[in-house]
């Protein structure tokens, strides 16, 4: 069966020429382009409605309340990525993922880390070539990660831990719910409750809730020591 596609970016033109670069891949029946979108609001819909394996996702894109507009439709879209097993392959028992890969002008070290954060399987900028831009969707939808190779260090920079470091991490990671987890990495990050609640479309109040289980089961004292936590495990 073809890799399914999305394609998103706001500019039509770009959405052109990604259609012309996939088009012999699309011809020798190895990927199927399933609709295309411009915006944030449009991204989150098509690839709802479409469920494709992957996801060309343009980076900044317009439309929606977070910053940049591909971390939103990741977010949002976040029950097509997982759940997934370490190595990126669908969890036991739950349906087929959809797939995010980035790419994008933008080659700064914090657009790469948010979006890789946020669920994306790779980055790519967009003076990659056609053919290794096939190349990267074949590879992002047999799950496996993706990126430039000018981006990897970030990656590693900011993902890069031990074996031992990381199990310490997922024990611990384990006794926060999945929107605790959220919760946590932007209070970590100097968030407001209030740009907390917005970002995550959720009441202040909810927040607070959120913020006082989290420092109940890590066993911490306040924002502060949670910063400080979070930073010694490169979770910020």
């Amino acid at each position: 069966m073809p890799v399914r596609v999305v394609i998103v970016d706001d500019h039509r033109v770009f959405r052109s020429g990604v259609r012309a670069e996939l088009a012999p891949a699309v011809a020798d029946g190895r990927l199927d382009i399933v609709g295309e979108a411009g915006d944030v609001e449009e991204a989150i819909a098509v690839v709802a409605q479409a469920r494709p394996d992957v996801v060309l996702l343009d980076v900044h894109l317009p439309g929606g309340t977070m910053r940049p507009g591909g971390r939103e439709v990741l977010s949002r879209s976040a029950s097509l990525i997982g759940p997934t097993s370490p190595n990126g392959q669908p969890a036991e028992g739950a349906e087929p993922v959809t797939r995010f890969l980035a790419l994008s002008v933008s080659d700064a070290a914090e657009d790469v880390i948010a979006v890789i954060r946020a669920g994306a399987r790779g980055y790519v900028t967009k003076s990659i070539t056609g053919t290794e831009l096939i190349a990267a969707v074949l590879t992002v939808a047999s799950g496996d990660a993706v990126f430039s190779p000018r981006l990897a260090g970030f990656v590693l920079d900011a993902f890069g831990t031990g074996a031992g470091e990381v199990a310490a991490v997922d024990d611990e990671l384990d006794r926060l719910s999945a929107r605790e987890r959220e919760v946590m990495r932007l209070i970590a990050r100097g968030y407001a409750y209030k740009e907390v609640a917005k970002e995550l479309f959720i009441s202040v109040k909810t927040v607070e809730t959120h913020v006082s289980a989290v420092l109940r089961k890590l066993q911490l004292s306040s924002r502060h020591e949670l910063t400080r936590w979070a930073a010694d495990r490169r979770l910020l």
